[in-house]
């Protein structure tokens, strides 16, 4: 759809495409952080440090070109807006990596294949998500992908359900063992939520252009 309005603009054209590499950018981090939790490798989760690094330049440069002219006037705050929410959720994956590394694994061998699950579901989203934007630009059926996406986000809340009772009955007797693993699924399962919120504004700009 938006190509189909901005057809022949450069400036569009590039914003696009950016937009594709950063969703796609996020998608690589989360199967990054993925795998990194399947392995229980520490080392291997520098990966999503060193992938936001990418987008948050991915990020300049659409902000950039958009302050340069690209798009009406009516439609720069909300793909500004759509870019907000998915650097948000880069910077929440990367918090989650972040306190993975420091993790007291005793605690977390309760929960951890309930947060690869959840890891799991992340991963599918931030490919979801892609293929919804994608669906924007083409006309697709982008309300198929939005309720699939918030499919996904509901299994991630039970899941945290299940965590939350696996740790109250959990033994932790350290103040900071108990707050970087309560930080820890809280960064993992909010991934999830800011998915859905990009995946709604998607669908938001899609209405607004009818």
């Amino acid at each position: 759809m938006l190509e189909k309005i901005f057809s022949g603009g450069k400036l569009e054209k590039k914003v696009i495409e950016n937009i594709k590499n950063h969703i796609k950018t996020l998608c690589l981090a989360a199967e990054c952080f993925k795998n990194a939790i399947i392995t229980g490798n520490k080392e291997q989760i520098y990966c999503v440090i060193d992938l936001e690094r990418d987008a948050d330049s991915i990020r300049r440069e659409i902000i950039s070109m958009i302050y340069e002219g690209a798009f009406l006037p009516f439609l720069r705050p909300s793909i500004c807006r759509f870019i907000e929410i998915v650097d948000e959720a880069f910077d929440t994956v990367e918090d989650a990596a972040f306190e993975f590394r420091y993790l007291n694994f005793e605690v977390y061998k309760t929960i951890e294949s309930e947060c690869i699950k959840i890891a799991s579901v992340n991963s599918n989203m931030c490919e979801l998500l892609l293929i919804a934007f994608e669906s924007l630009l083409t006309k697709g059926d982008l309300r198929e992908k939005n309720l699939a996406i918030r499919i996904y986000e509901k299994q991630v809340d039970d899941i945290k359900f299940e965590i939350t009772e696996k740790l109250r009955k959990a033994e932790i007797t350290n103040f900071w063992d108990g707050k970087i693993i309560s930080d820890f699924v809280s960064y993992l399962t909010k991934v999830s939520d800011l998915i859905e919120d990009a995946s709604d504004y998607l669908y938001t700009i899609e209405v607004s252009l009818r």
